[in-house]
């Protein structure tokens, strides 16, 4: 098993609250997790009205498969136009099963 985990730090420019950029991660998380079948959540910056990170993680059997997976989630953030990514770190954790 394989689990691929990114951290995404996010730039909203036209955002001037709190309460507009809530709006904006929400919308962003639920379309994330629901396309990409992906554990999505706002994990830093969070009293900055135009930085947001997010943290986000898949699990699969091939690594090739999450890579993908994370490339098209990146692109697919910034293709809303929204939010603009300034600043990526993924990671893969490869775990082995212990079942007899």
């Amino acid at each position: 098993m394989i689990v691929a985990a990114a951290h995404i730090t996010l730039l909203i420019p036209d955002n001037d609250s709190l309460k507009g950029k809530r709006k904006v991660l929400r919308s962003l998380i639920e379309k994330v997790r629901h396309r990409f079948d992906a554990a999505v959540a706002e994990v830093g910056d969070n009293d900055l009205w135009q930085k947001a990170q997010i943290g986000l993680a898949l699990v699969g059997n091939e690594s090739q498969l999450l890579e993908t997976r994370l490339d098209q989630i990146m692109r697919y953030i910034e293709s809303h136009h929204q939010a603009e990514i300034i600043d990526t770190h993924v990671e893969m954790c490869y775990l082995k099963s212990e079942m007899p």
